[in-house]
């Protein structure tokens, strides 16, 4: 079992996933440039966070268009896992990997504390080890991270219970307050239909050990790994 962490123009943060599948979790991941074409040899692909290409036109919209990008599309096809975070996100929405879209924050400004999550669907490759209605601690970091769909895709979304996270305050609540960007149904984190693409924009890799003040972002990772596992 091995994963991959997809480097870009820009990504920032792959060292962190490197780390986290490394040495926390104890698996097999090697870093993939994104001028590769084959991801045939990996069971979890991981887009992290940054800036690919300097966000210019829109973040992710010239990502999309890396040779790795048919690549991700085609092992997701096969069921292999994806995860894209943040910056890896907003890839995977403007590669229609993803519904919907990522705008910019209502306050217009970078974004980047602690926030608070609740589980909303514990029964995907990435959340399994979780408990539904959960509530979670991971940071955010971004500008352009308000999900918005249109009223049907947002109905879909909802419908097929493809909302995995949700912002909510420390008792679980919802609210305008709990909702740092002002994203449409407090969504902080989505899958697919056939539920093996995550895209999410807290960080689960700061937030894998202790010591950084919360380890809940660790379970995504060690959900992935067992249910690859098991069942790829």
């Amino acid at each position: 079992m091995k994963f991959a962490t997809v480097v870009f123009p820009g990504t920032n943060c792959e060292m962190d996933c490197y780390y986290v599948v490394k040495e926390v979790l104890g698996e097999d991941v090697d870093y993939v440039w994104h001028t590769q074409s084959d991801l045939s040899d990996y069971h979890c692909i991981i887009l992290p966070g940054g800036f690919s290409y300097g966000d210019y036109l829109r973040t992710g919209a010239i990502a999309k268009l890396s040779p790795i990008m048919e690549a991700v599309r085609k092992e997701a096809e096969k069921g292999k896992l994806v995860i894209g975070i943040c910056n890896g996100f907003q890839i995977l929405v403007e590669a229609g990997l993803l519904p919907g879209a990522l705008l910019k924050n209502t306050n217009l400004r970078f974004l980047c504390k602690f926030v608070h999550l609740r589980v909303e669907n514990n029964r995907t490759p990435f959340t399994h080890l979780y408990r539904e209605g959960e509530v979670l601690r991971m940071p955010i970091a971004h500008f352009e991270g308000r999900f918005f769909a249109p009223p049907d895709v947002l109905k879909s979304i909802e419908d097929n219970k493809q909302v995995v996270l949700r912002y909510c305050d420390p008792e679980g609540n919802l609210s305008d307050e709990a909702n740092p960007n002002g994203s449409m149904n407090f969504i902080a984190g989505i899958v697919n239909g056939k539920g093996n693409v995550l895209g999410l924009m807290p960080h689960p890799e700061r937030c894998s050990e202790q010591i950084l003040s919360s380890a809940d972002g660790f379970r995504i990772f060690k959900s992935m790994a067992e249910w690859a596992k098991t069942n790829l």
